[in-house]
């Protein structure tokens, strides 16, 4: 048997600068930007995005550069009215994922906001693995909202000498460290990742039980042993695991069974139950007084 040991809130922060950013123009260039209102601006930039879409179908690859380069100069207005991330809110993380996020984001404080390709952005946030699902947001002038839908933790699964977060799926968190998560339920050898959607949640019907587990142990890739924090172990059959649990609580109701301890409750037959008692060690004799003191 293997060896059982055990090792969406709201978030706002700051965008983080990049290491070498970049100079800012000369004050007199900002004074002469400055007259133009933000309006005034995204009125300017579509009708030059428009004029840059026709040169690009008139001219072929030429066409391709002249918008590259209209672009960045419609970036530059966006960034001189104002229009550049200062803040990001990340929604539906818990502060563990968040920092996982903003990484795999990839932004930068003074970005133009207006710039940023938001459907790479999403693709990069949702290859986080806590993350299920995600939608980014701009909101002008300067902030990005980022919402997720975090994959929910299940079990600490360790197997092979390894110990691993996996969700509600069975499937692996690889940012998540086990270590901080010793309050999820402990699941042990080969394929107990994959059946432990299938257990956890009748166990969980079950808080009396659930208290005392310490682990669950996948025997023969076919069924559970339960090993509970005593030291005893219940067999569960490899089909009808509720029908068996069932007859565990008739058996504890009657007998305290739960309560007053034993070595092994042996649940596999579904026409009889095997208790063995947890053996009792005989207390040593009394030595008599040397001397007859």
């Amino acid at each position: 048997m293997p060896a059982a040991v055990r090792g969406g809130s709201r978030v706002t922060t700051r965008a983080k600068t990049p290491a070498s950013p970049a100079k800012r123009p000369a004050a007199k260039a900002e004074g002469a930007r400055a007259r133009l209102s933000p309006r005034h601006i995204l009125m300017i930039a579509a009708g030059v995005l428009t004029l840059a879409l026709a040169a690009t179908l008139a001219t072929g690859g030429r066409g391709l550069r002249l918008a590259d380069a209209v672009r960045t100069g419609v970036d530059g207005r966006f960034g001189a009215a104002g229009f550049r991330l200062k803040t990001v809110h990340v929604q539906g993380a818990s502060a563990l994922a968040t920092a996982d996020i903003i990484k795999a984001a990839g932004i930068y404080r003074d970005e133009p906001l207006l710039g940023l390709d938001l459907a790479k952005l999403q693709d990069r946030v949702q290859k986080v693995g806590w993350v299920k699902e995600a939608r980014v947001v701009r909101l002008l002038p300067d902030t990005l909202m980022i919402a997720v839908k975090e994959r929910r933790q299940l079990a600490v699964w360790q197997h092979d000498g390894r110990s691993v977060v996996i969700d509600e799926h069975g499937d692996r968190i690889p940012e998540a460290d086990p270590a901080r998560f010793a309050s999820l339920p402990l699941v042990v050898g080969a394929g107990g990742a994959a059946h432990a959607p299938e257990i956890l949640p009748v166990l969980a019907q079950r808080p009396k039980l659930m208290a005392r587990l310490e682990a669950l142990v996948r025997v023969d890739d076919r069924r559970w042993d339960l090993r509970l924090k005593d030291g005893s172990l219940i067999q569960l059959p490899a089909v009808e695991q509720d029908a068996a649990l069932m007859k565990l609580e008739d058996l504890d109701v009657r007998s305290h069974i739960l309560d007053l301890g034993f070595e092994r409750i042996d649940l596999r037959n579904p026409d009889a139950m095997t208790v063995r008692p947890r053996a009792v060690v005989a207390a040593a004799p009394a030595v008599p007084p040397a001397n007859g003191a």
